[in-house]
């Protein structure tokens, strides 16, 4: 936890535009909540010292109102108001991703590792394929990191395999649900939590980029999909959400539903654990050949999961020891120190891109809105400057349009494509974006 607390601070603090401090509102239904888990709480605060971002209140059932006003209003005692961080991981992503090719990185897209290459029982490269031109190649390396999340185990079993050394799997990967409805039914900055639901869940309603977040649910699955989809008879279904509205949402408000794999760390025997009670934690290991494989963690510990990879290829003696830089790395777009970072609730637009928002407001189609925030000018932006190809890659994983109200973002594929297309010349593949956006946009059967 204290790595955690810090790791959060060196975020906010080295990438502000996408990340900020959000509160969080535990109502109390019972004399004893705020009390107990207020306590807990507080101790938080003890434990974060100067990487706190806020000091936990005790709130009183009109405070608590105040802050929720669609809160049940039956039965509430009070509430405990503390804060914790919040950012848009599409656009951490891409300014870690930048930030990397500004200190000589090769970022290399739209290619697939196919296999690993072996010489003396060692890894020394791996095959891959372009995918949108079918090319084969074969790349040199002296440290390779299989940091594939729910997907390493492929990877290290073909490593045992060539090797002589067979490995069993090291990841449970656990489904996550996440539906998203309109702000009407949490009108307010604050998150709410919930610590323990019927079936002894944490559930949370986030505001996230104009949008909320019930949920979230958490349970095995055994398949590996890349667009995995919820299962009616284990997926979250927004009634249950009982102390958050007063109105609560039906099936017709989502705007879209998703689900997120978490590679979760298999302890010995945990064949048939429930994942909740799997570790969250991080590992890193070396195999005989020098393949590193790095999975579990949180985006929260991404920088300090990052140091420990190093850290192992060091001590195999795979690279040269060299002194980490990032706890002081300034992401690309990330303001001056002191200046104020927008909210993230807010709806999607310019504060997203730091420093860089003069930039995307100069180009050409800044004035002209297609929706949901998105202008032609971030469009063009995303082709230009951050790797985009194809209508998914800037409605899904530049500007989270289809994660936030999928309906809306299938409905401008053509006009992205076409912007797309002028800008690299590559099929964007819009009406596969509208096929996909079709199954986010409803509940399954």
């Amino acid at each position: 936890m204290r790595e955690a607390l810090h790791e959060r601070t060196t975020l906010l603090k080295n990438a502000p535009h996408p990340a900020q401090p959000l509160p969080f509102v535990m109502p109390s239904y019972k004399l004893w909540e705020t009390p107990f888990y207020g306590v807990g709480l507080k101790m938080y605060d003890a434990l974060a010292g100067k990487a706190g971002l806020g000091t936990t209140e005790f709130l009183s059932r009109g405070q608590t109102t105040a802050l929720l006003p669609t809160a049940r209003p039956q039965g509430l005692k009070g509430g405990v108001k503390y804060w914790d961080g919040q950012f848009d991981d599409a656009r951490l992503a891409l300014a870690l991703a930048r930030t990397a090719a500004t200190r000589g990185a090769l970022l290399v897209n739209y290619c697939r590792a196919t296999s690993l290459v072996h010489t003396g029982g060692k890894v020394t490269g791996l095959a891959c394929r372009d995918e949108e031109t079918g090319r084969t190649l074969e790349i040199r390396a002296r440290c390779v990191v299989n940091a594939t999340g729910v997907w390493v185990d492929e990877l290290r079993q073909q490593d045992g395999k060539a090797t002589g050394h067979p490995v069993g799997a090291m990841v449970a990967p656990s489904r996550g649900v996440h539906v998203v409805v309109d702000r009407e039914f949490l009108p307010t900055e604050h998150a709410l939590m919930v610590p323990k639901t019927a079936d002894g869940r944490v559930l949370f309603g986030v505001p996230w980029m104009g949008k909320l977040i019930p949920g979230t649910t958490d349970t095995p699955r055994g398949d590996l999909p890349r667009e995995p989809r919820p299962f009616r008879r284990a997926g979250f279904h927004p009634g249950r959400i009982r102390p958050l509205p007063v109105k609560a949402p039906r099936v017709e408000d989502l705007r879209s539903i998703w689900v997120g794999l978490r590679p979760l760390v298999k302890p010995v025997g945990a064949e048939g654990e429930e994942t909740k009670s799997i570790s969250r934690e991080h590992t890193v290991l070396a195999s005989r050949s020098g393949l590193v494989t790095v999975t579990g963690g949180k985006w929260t510990t991404y920088r300090a999961m990052a140091e420990d990879v190093l850290e192992k290829c060091f001590d195999a003696g795979l690279l040269p020891r060299s002194r980490g830089v990032t706890a002081d790395l300034s992401l690309v777009g990330a303001p001056a120190a002191g200046a104020p970072a927008t909210s993230i609730s807010a709806a999607p637009g310019l504060h997203l891109y730091g420093t860089e928002a003069g930039e995307v407001g100069s180009i050409p189609g800044h004035d002209r809105h297609l929706g949901g925030g998105l202008t032609a000018a971030m469009v063009r932006f995303a082709a230009r400057h951050e790797y985009a190809r194809t209508v998914e890659d800037v409605l899904a994983r530049r500007i989270r349009l289809l994660f936030l109200d999928a309906p809306l973002a299938a409905s401008l594929a053509a006009e992205v494509g076409a912007l797309l297309q002028a800008e690299t010349g590559v099929d964007p593949r819009a009406a596969e974006f509208r096929e996909l956006a079709a199954t986010y946009a409803k509940p399954p059967a």
